[in-house]
């Protein structure tokens, strides 16, 4: 079952936020998708300057998006864009975190995809509070683009914990970038090491319990890797342990990986780009783009 219809790219026309526009077209042009590009204005955020224009606001409003939409229609008709099928253009006048998740409900999108750096939004994109906003309210994978588009991704890393969230990362991957060789690989730590070593336990035992622990994780990753039809040699798995953001950054750059796709539980990433969490790390500390995948469904319904 096809799980990306449509792609919904973000852009404050700046360089970097384009790039994560012919990303977006090359996945349309993959996934059959139909592609819309956004670009908000944000201008409700300029409460006091239409205090100060007066009945003269709406005009001024008015025109700027129309300036606007002439700069977003020749950005796209720029000839050194990804030719991916012909978008559809939107201009709104509000601020990118109120409108982008309007318009993922509104349009029923499948993915945004946005850029990691820009010349507002999204230059705060993975830490502050227009993301916060953003992300809260935006029910279904966000790609975060850092890297020029150059070709369809090669190399996917994917971390895995064995939750549905998982399972869903590994079939939206394998949608997204078909020919991409993938990485599997589940970070681990034996339960109470910390406590087995205070309490005196010796290191052979202990090492024998990681052995124990990573046989155990490297059998759910190839039964999980079965249950989402990839046979032993279309994938590679690693079952390592120690500091999973070291382990993912790690393997993400010594295997040239393109893409690190996380797999989110529940219905929200903000919780977990905020606190310090994985995900969050890994947007800041790797060079590679991020999926960060959740089940637009909601807990409720994805059962």
């Amino acid at each position: 079952m096809t799980m990306t219809r449509h792609i919904l790219s973000a852009t404050d026309l700046s360089a970097h936020s384009l790039q994560a526009v012919d990303r977006a077209a090359d996945l349309a042009t993959t996934t059959g998708a139909r592609h819309t590009v956004l670009h908000a204005l944000g201008l409700d955020a300029l409460g006091p300057l239409r205090n100060l224009l007066g009945e003269r606001a709406d005009s001024v409003a008015h025109t700027a998006v129309q300036q606007q939409q002439a700069a977003l229609a020749a950005a796209m008709a720029d000839p050194a864009r990804h030719p991916g099928p012909a978008p559809t253009l939107r201009v709104e006048e509000g601020l990118a975190s109120r409108v982008v998740p309007s318009l993922v409900r509104e349009t029923d999108t499948d993915l945004v995809v946005v850029g990691a750096r820009g010349q507002s939004l999204l230059r705060r994109l993975v830490v502050g509070s227009t993301a916060s906003h953003l992300l809260r309210r935006s029910h279904c994978p966000v790609l975060v683009v850092k890297n020029p588009f150059q070709q369809p991704y090669r190399r996917v890393l994917l971390p895995m914990d064995f939750s549905p969230g998982s399972a869903l990362a590994l079939a939206l991957a394998r949608e997204l970038a078909p020919r991409a060789g993938l990485v599997l690989l589940h970070a681990f730590d034996v339960p109470f090491e910390g406590m087995l070593q205070y309490a005196g336990v010796s290191q052979d035992i202990i090492h024998q319990y990681r052995i124990e622990a990573r046989e155990r994780a490297l059998q759910q990753l190839r039964e999980m890797a079965a249950e989402q039809g990839l046979a032993a040699g279309d994938y590679t798995p690693l079952v390592e342990h120690g500091d999973a953001v070291a382990l993912i950054t790690g393997h993400q750059q010594r295997l040239g990986c393109d893409l690190v796709v996380m797999g989110k539980h529940g219905t929200h990433v903000t919780e977990e780009l905020l606190l310090g969490s994985v995900t969050k790390r890994v947007l800041s500390e790797g060079d590679a783009d991020v999926l960060v995948v959740v089940d637009k469904r909601g807990p409720q319904d994805a059962g």
